[in-house]
């Protein structure tokens, strides 16, 4: 197949950080960067679209609440579904992601990820990640029937180890599960 002859491919981007700035969605922003260089390195352009979940966490609550999907939230839903790939960015607090991310996945429901290629970025609070946590985060996404790529990039919200050396090794670890979203990504579009 020539991946030259493809339209363009379209890479949703979900990142469940609050604030701002915020550590997470840096971590989301490198990984869509390194999806992007990887598919162009095999002669495909992606369309991004950023989707900040922090800002649909009233929608998200009233669709928990009341199952009512605001126009912003169906929006988004559809901008994940309609994606040949997804980059997902959350924050790790005790042990599982946060309640927008959460939130989210229950919005999307059954199986309307089927086969969606994933990569998962975790921003843990603490330097030292439980191999558990990326497990259970993966469960998540495996239980709307996504697919997500075996490397799972994880890094403390503490960034003063990245500043400090570690950068090389977070950067590796993008390079490689983002080479991974876009082989998953073309083979899902076959």
């Amino acid at each position: 197949m020539n991946t030259g002859a493809w339209s363009p491919v379209s890479l949703a981007v979900a990142g469940a950080g609050v604030g701002h700035p915020h550590p997470t969605r840096l971590l989301a922003d490198w990984g869509a960067e390194a999806v992007c260089r990887s598919l162009a390195a095999g002669g495909a352009r992606a369309e991004v679209e950023m989707l900040e979940l922090h800002r649909l966490t009233a929608d998200l609550a009233r669709h928990t609440a009341d199952g009512h999907a605001s126009l912003d939230l169906r929006e988004a839903i559809a901008a994940v579904v309609g994606a040949d790939g997804l980059v997902v960015a959350t924050p790790v607090l005790t042990a599982s992601p946060n309640e927008v991310f959460d939130s989210f996945l229950a919005a999307l429901g059954g199986r309307v990820l089927s086969g969606m290629p994933v990569l998962l970025a975790l921003n843990s609070g603490t330097g030292r990640q439980s191999p558990d946590v990326a497990q259970v985060i993966r469960g998540c996404l495996t239980d709307v029937h996504a697919d997500p790529v075996p490397t799972v990039v994880a890094c403390p919200a503490d960034w003063r180890a990245t500043a400090h050396g570690d950068a090389a090794r977070l950067r590796a670890c993008i390079d490689q599960a983002a080479a991974e979203l876009a082989a998953a990504m073309r083979s899902h579009r076959q």
